[in-house]
Formats: structure tokens, C-alpha cells, sequence
């Protein structure tokens, strides 16, 4: 009776199991039946939760490389590059000792000592500090030197490549160079590396900030081009797979007006009143009257300035009270609307009116003197004297025809201030005759300027000469010269030009520190009190000292004009300081003037001698009764210091480089022009006294000269 149960029991266990190996069978069978079904579907539509695997695959083993597009160049007049693309490069060394070359050669560092003595000979690391860096902690593929190793110029990489050091590698990175260092960083600006992602590639392009690399940022980007090629999974390419390539395109080059000697020469000037004056900022800018065109320009502190660099352009974006110089345009409205009588006379020193006082800077005044010694002695109580017999409908009607309170809309030149008067109220009105109460920005003043200079035609001040295109050389844009207004008559600007002629030669004129002996100076002073928050500020530091020259005084072909914005050592006065700048540049454009007057006479052509062995060129050029002078320790011509095809004198030195070591020549009997030609050549800064031909020369005969040296001539007139 008990064997029974026991029976029933494990026949209920059996099937059970069997039960239970039917139902694991079809679940097996199912999910074997999903997987064949999946499997279909993915092989036919090659398609996983919407990603594509065919794409997915390409992806993989298609390499994309960019093609780095060439950002445009941008030059002086004489098409010298003062900015152009380089690269910087960042050291790496690889430290995985299974990187070897198909060969067996290690491509990781093998020797940390010896690697570290190299590398410490161009990186700021001791070869402590670098085998430090090449021994870190754990296994790691590769490291890098931080700061030390990066931004390391093409010629930095270049030399520790030479050694051929295993495991040492670089990666590029785009950059800009300026080949001329602070020339005119101002208007130039620059560009600086950014990284983009394209199309899940990362591209690493310039961006242009400031000046004209920010203004033609679009013109002077270029398009970058792709490369992609199919490659195994060791990263070979795979053979007959097609290549699809897209080209780079370059960006536009820009040229300027800026002529290079005329530039690095007022760099040089602006710099040393710069530093012994102590001052806040300063500005200075030379104009051809005739034209607009700028050939020079700059300003301190510059956006490379080691203490407190300023990223603006103060040409444009900075608005300030012009002072005095503001008397120019002034004197140009009450002669051009007949109401300017020389000989008339007035009290000078204060003079109480609309609630308030005009003040003279010497407050005691002059007594009672003519409106002629008002321009030239730059009294503010005769100008506002001046102002109020015009009428404010009037001058403000000249204000405007002078182009103030606009936009000049300089090409290449951003983000300009308009300028800014109220001019409510008959003291607020008169201020804005002596350059109070009114805000003017450099470029706005430089056209107003051309007014005068230029026979009442006022024209528009360009930096930029054309823009052409990057790829087929086409000159795309082009940049004219451009009038502007005539906002006064040619007879009346020939008048304020005599006046300004006062203000230099008159016994009672305040620019007796501009003359320049052998030359005709017309010019304006200038004084303006600096305003705040809280009034006009007070103190001889606290003033914007300036002056604007032109010359030749009857027919002004240049006009310049520099400020000096609170100086702190005033131990020589402004105007001395202002005419350190001034004189020097103005005397070195008019001696060059003359040359050129000169040699539009003669029939005597300068040809190319470029390229040509020196022995030959002397012979070609002497035969035409040429005076030349070859420099330099190379036989073949690089460098000629009158351009092709101009006309020149016989009696003319011509300068020939050839290169290599440059040594002094003879300057004895050599004209101040012709020892400019040298300083251009040889990049020297020159300073001249006296006036004829050369005497005496602080660089010897036949002595090594370094570029930028200071050479120092004395002239003396033949007998």
C-alpha cells in the first residue's frame, strides 16, 4: 500500500519536465527566430535604431583632412607684407615604447637625457624640469611642456627638428605674423587663432580683431578646403578607392597707402616723446593734402603696449576737445562769410557773456590787440568774439560743412565715434570756436584739414588702396581719392593758410618752434583743457597739447598733425616735444619732394637692374652718367634704391644692395635725400643738422653697419 504513491509521485515529476522542456524548446526556438529576423532586417536595411551602419562604416574608415586656406596678406605701399599667415607649433613627445616604424625604429623617446640637454637649448625648462616630464607617473602614450612648449616659431620647431630626436613631434597651429613688429599695429590689428567644428571636423581658423584684420575679417578668410580618402583598420589607404578633394580658397590681400620709410620714422619719434614725456596716450598722422591718402599713422599705447595695451583705435574711437586747432576752421568760416576783419580790435584776457566767462590762457590777457594777433598768440576771448559776430546758425552751418559731428567712414577703420556738441546757449556756442564744448575725432579733423590744404576742396582720408582677390590676383576693390565738400572758397583757404603762416614767423605767433630752415611752415597750436565728470580739469599735466603743420606752406602737399594727451614730465615744453615729432618727418617728406621735383626734369630713365651681378649693374648705370653706390657683401643686385622706370638726376646717387654684410659708404658731399635713400635701405634711424651737402657721418667709412642703428649726418652748404 505504500510503494503506490510513491510511483504516482515521480510520474507527476516527469512530466513536469517534460512540460518544462517543451516550453524552454519553443522560447529557444523563438528567440533563434527573432535573431534570424533581426539579422535580416539589419543585413537588407543596414539600418540600428536609426543609425545608418553604411554611413556609420564610411565614417570610420573614410580620413577627412583639412586643407588649410591661406588668410590674405595685408601690405604696405610699396607691397611689403606687414601681415601674413605663419604657424606656431606645440612640442609633444611620445612615450609609448610599442610606437615603432614599419622598419623597427622607435618613434618614442629613447633617450631622456640626451633629449632633455636638446630640448632645454629652446624651451624655457632646464633639462631637470624636462626629464621630469618625460619620466611621469604610470604609462602614458604621450605628454606636452605646457607654456615653455607652445607658440614656438617655424624657425624654433625648424632647429629641433634637425637633430632628428626620436618620439619628438609638433603639432601646427594657424597664426599671424607681423613682420614689422608696432608698425602701425593700430590700424593693422590682428588675427587670432579659433577653434570651429565643421561638420564634426575641428578646423582652427584666424580671427581677425581690431583694425583692418577685423574690418576685412570676411575678405581676408579664406575658405578652407577636405581631403578624404578611404583607409583599412591599420589606417592605410585602400587601394582604387577614389579620393574627393576639395579645394582651399585663399582670402583677399589688402594694400595700404603706408609708406614703410615714412612710417618706421615717425614710429621712432612718437615713441621717445612718447617715454621721456610721461603721457597718457598720443597721436600722430600724415596726410598728402592733396589726396586723403594717409602715409602714415599711429598712436600710443598701442594694443602691444607692455603696461595697460589698448585695443582701439584712437583715430576713430576716441572723441576729444580739439583746443586751438579748432581756430583754423573758424577763422576759415568768418573769412568765407565776411566776417573777418584783421585789424579790428578787441580786449583781451575775459570777457563775461551768456552767463558765464571767456578766459584767455593767459588770463591777464594782451590788452587790446587785433583779430590777426587773436589767431596768432590763439586767444579764445577774440574767437569768441569771432563766433558771435558770425552768428551760431552760421558757424554751426561750417561745423557741418566741415564734416564734424558725422562719420568720415574711413575704409578699414571700425566702430568710429560721431563727435558731440550741445551747443545750447550763447557761452556753449562760443566755446566750440576755440575747440571747447565740442568732440572731433582724429580722422574728422585730418579731412576738415584737407580744406585748407587742398584749394577749399575737402577731401576724404583713405588708408586703403585696393583689395585684391587671393587666387586670381584681380583687383576686386578699389580705393580713390574722393572730395568730399567745398566747404569753403579756394581764395579763403589760401588766406587761412598766410595766417597759419603767422602763428610760425610772427613775432607774436606761438609755433616759433616749428620752423624748419630752407622750408615754408603754415600751422596751429593748441591747448585744450581736459573735461570730467565734474568740469574742466586743471594743472599744466592736464591738457591735450597738439599741433597741425602743413607744407609747403603756399601749396601744402603734406599735412600732419599730432596730440599729446597729459604729459607728466613737462621739463621741456609741449611744444618742443610736439616739435620733435613734427620737424624731423615733415623736413624728411619735403627733402624727398624736392629730389622728385628735380628729377621730373631730366630724361634719364632708371632701369631694372634687379637680379643682375653688381659689376654688370654699376656698369649700365654708370655709363648713363649715374652715381652708384653698391652695398653689401653678395654679387647679385636684390634691392635698388630709385624704382624702375622713374626719372632721376645724373648727378643722383643710386644705391644698389646686393645683401649679405653691409658696410658704410663715404656720404661726403651726399644730399640729405640720398642719405634718406640709404636709411631706407639699411632700415637706420638718421639724425640730420644743418642744411647742403654732408660733412661729417657718426658711422666711418667702410664700418659694419646694423640695421637700426642711428646714423648721424651734419650738412653745410657749398660754397
Amino acid at each position: 500500500m505504500n510503494k503506490k504513491p510513491q510511483r504516482t509521485k515521480n510520474r507527476g515529476h516527469r512530466e513536469n519536465r517534460g512540460t518544462f522542456g517543451k516550453w524552454l524548446f519553443l522560447i529557444t526556438v523563438g528567440m533563434f527566430t527573432l535573431f534570424i529576423v533581426r539579422f535580416a532586417y539589419i543585413a537588407i536595411n543596414k539600418d540600428v535604431q536609426h543609425v545608418n551602419l553604411r554611413s556609420q562604416a564610411e565614417q570610420i574608415y573614410t580620413q577627412h583632412r583639412i586643407i588649410q586656406a591661406r588668410r590674405g596678406n595685408i601690405y604696405d605701399a610699396d607691397g611689403n607684407a606687414i601681415a601674413t599667415d605663419t604657424s606656431k607649433y606645440t612640442l609633444y613627445a611620445v612615450l609609448d615604447r610599442t610606437q615603432k616604424s614599419s622598419d623597427g625604429k622607435p618613434l618614442y623617446v629613447k633617450d631622456r637625457k640626451k633629449t632633455a640637454q636638446i630640448l632645454s637649448k629652446y624651451i624655457d625648462l632646464t633639462p631637470t624640469q624636462i626629464e621630469k616630464v618625460l619620466k611621469p607617473k604610470g604609462q602614458v602614450y604621450q605628454v606636452e611642456f605646457g607654456s615653455a612648449g607652445s607658440n614656438l616659431s617655424v624657425s624654433t620647431m625648424q632647429k629641433i627638428k634637425n637633430y632628428h630626436l626620436p618620439g619628438i613631434n609638433f603639432i601646427a597651429t594657424p597664426a599671424r605674423q607681423y613682420p614689422e613688429g608696432e608698425f602701425a599695429s593700430q590700424i593693422i590689428g590682428m588675427a587670432t587663432p579659433k577653434v570651429k567644428n565643421n561638420n564634426g571636423t575641428d578646423e582652427t581658423n584666424l580671427v581677425g580683431q581690431l583694425g583692418l584684420e577685423g574690418y576685412f575679417d570676411k575678405q581676408l578668410t579664406g575658405v578652407n578646403g577636405l581631403r578624404k580618402d578611404k583607409q583599412d583598420v591599420y589606417g592605410y589607404q585602400i587601394a582604387n578607392s577614389k579620393q574627393v578633394t576639395k579645394k582651399a580658397i585663399n582670402g583677399d590681400n589688402i594694400y595700404t597707402t603706408l609708406d614703410s620709410q615714412t612710417q618706421h620714422f615717425l614710429e621712432n619719434k612718437v615713441n621717445k616723446v612718447y617715454k621721456s614725456s610721461d603721457a597718457n596716450s598720443m597721436t600722430a598722422v600724415v596726410m598728402e593734402a592733396k589726396t586723403g591718402k594717409i602715409i602714415a599713422a599711429t598712436q600710443r599705447p598701442t594694443l602691444h603696449a607692455e603696461n595697460n595695451p589698448v585695443w582701439r583705435n584712437m583715430l576713430v574711437q576716441d572723441a576729444y576737445e580739439p583746443g586751438s586747432v579748432m581756430k583754423i576752421l573758424a577763422l576759415a568760416a568768418a573769412i568765407d562769410t565776411g566776417h573777418f576783419n584783421p585789424n579790428a580790435t578787441f580786449n583781451s584776457g575775459t570777457w563775461a557773456m551768456g552767463g558765464g566767462k571767456i578766459t584767455d590762457w593767459s588770463s591777464s590777457g594782451w590788452g587790446t590787440i587785433s583779430y590777426k594777433d587773436a589767431f596768432d598768440m590763439s586767444s579764445n576771448v577774440g574767437f569768441a568774439h569771432i563766433e558771435q559776430d558770425m552768428g551760431a546758425d552760421t558757424w554751426m552751418k561750417y561745423i557741418k560743412r566741415f564734416g564734424l559731428l558725422k562719420k568720415v567712414n574711413v575704409v578699414g577703420m571700425g566702430n568710429e565715434v560721431n563727435g558731440y556738441t550741445t551747443f545750447k546757449g550763447a557761452l556753449a556756442q562760443a566755446n566750440t570756436a576755440f575747440g571747447q564744448g565740442i568732440t572731433v575725432n582724429v580722422m574728422q579733423m585730418m579731412q576738415a584739414f584737407s580744406a585748407i590744404g587742398n584749394n577749399g576742396k575737402m577731401m576724404k582720408p583713405y588708408i586703403v588702396s585696393k583689395v585684391v582677390d587671393g587666387n586670381s590676383g584681380k583687383t576686386i576693390q578699389r580705393v580713390k581719392p574722393k572730395v568730399v565738400g567745398h566747404p569753403i572758397k579756394a581764395s579763403t583757404a589760401n588766406k587761412v593758410l598766410g595766417y597759419m603762416q603767422g602763428v610760425i614767423y610772427d613775432q607774436k605767433g606761438l609755433g616759433h618752434d616749428y620752423q624748419i630752415k630752407g622750408y615754408r611752415i603754415a600751422g596751429k597750436t593748441a591747448t585744450a583743457q581736459i573735461g570730467g565728470a565734474h568740469g574742466y580739469s586743471t594743472g599744466d599735466t592736464s591738457y591735450l597739447y597738439s599741433f597741425t603743420g602743413m607744407a609747403p606752406a603756399k601749396n601744402p602737399k603734406y599735412i600732419i598733425y599730432v596730440t599729446l594727451r597729459q604729459p607728466q614730465n613737462l621739463k621741456k615744453p609741449a611744444t618742443k616735444q610736439i616739435a620733435s615729432v613734427f620737424n624731423p618727418t615733415m623736413k624728411m617728406l619735403l627733402s624727398q619732394q624736392k629730389v622728385a621735383e628735380k628729377a621730373k626734369k631730366k630724361v634719364i630713365t632708371m632701369p631694372n637692374v634687379v637680379g643682375k651681378s653688381s659689376e654688370e649693374a654699376n656698369k649700365q648705370l654708370s655709363q648713363k652718367g649715374m652715381q652708384v653706390v653698391v652695398i653689401g657683401s653678395n654679387k647679385k643686385v636684390k634691392q635698388q634704391s630709385v624704382e624702375p622706370n622713374q626719372q632721376v638726376l645724373t648727378d643722383q646717387h643710386i644705391i644698389l644692395a646686393t645683401g649679405g654684410e653691409y658696410h658704410m659708404p663715404d656720404l661726403a658731399g651726399w644730399s640729405s635725400a640720398d642719405v634718406q635713400q640709404l636709411a631706407k635701405i639699411l632700415k637706420l634711424d638718421v639724425k640730420e643738422s644743418g642744411t647742403g651737402y654732408v660733412t661729417k657721418q657718426s658711422i666711418s667709412p667702410n664700418e659694419t653697419v646694423k640695421r637700426g642703428a642711428t646714423l648721424t649726418v651734419q650738412y653745410e652748404a657749398k660754397n
